[in-house]
C-alpha cells in the first residue's frame, strides 16, 4: 500500500496563492506514488463545486484548473468538510467527479498513524 499523505485545506480562493500551494504539494506526492486526500475546510469546500478551482493565484503561476485536473487524473481525492457545506449551503450543490462528503471521524480513520499531514 503507498504511503499517505493528508493536506488540510482550510483557505478557498480568498487566498488563491495556499490553494496553489496545497495543490502542488498534493501533485508532487502523486508524482511520487503516495495516496493524497486534500481535506477542505472552511471556504475551501467550494473547490469541490464545478468551475470553481480557476484562475492563476499570481504572475506566473500555473492555472489552478491545470493543477486541480493534474490532481484529479492523478487518483487525487478532494474530501469536503459536511458542516462546512452545510453551514455555506452547498450540500446540495453538485460536486467534482473525485469530491466527496467526509467527516472528522473518517478523515482519521483513514489517516490512521503513519500518514504525513500539511495544513494550508
Amino acid at each position: 500500500m503507498p504511503a499517505k499523505v493528508l493536506i488540510n485545506l482550510a483557505t478557498g480562493l480568498e487566498d488563491a496563492e495556499r490553494v496553489m500551494v496545497a495543490f502542488l504539494v498534493a501533485n508532487a506526492a502523486i508524482d511520487q506514488g503516495k495516496q493524497v486526500v486534500i481535506w477542505t475546510t472552511k471556504d475551501a469546500v467550494r473547490l469541490g463545486l464545478p468551475g470553481e478551482a480557476k484562475g492563476e493565484a499570481c504572475e506566473g503561476c500555473p492555472p489552478l484548473e491545470r493543477l486541480f485536473q493534474q490532481f484529479a487524473d492523478g487518483g487525487g481525492e478532494l474530501w469536503l468538510c459536511p458542516i462546512c457545506l452545510n453551514s455555506r449551503g452547498l450540500a446540495d450543490d453538485e460536486k467534482v467527479a473525485n469530491a466527496k462528503v467526509v467527516g472528522a471521524t473518517p478523515l482519521w480513520e483513514w489517516a490512521g498513524d503513519d500518514t504525513t499531514v500539511f495544513s494550508y
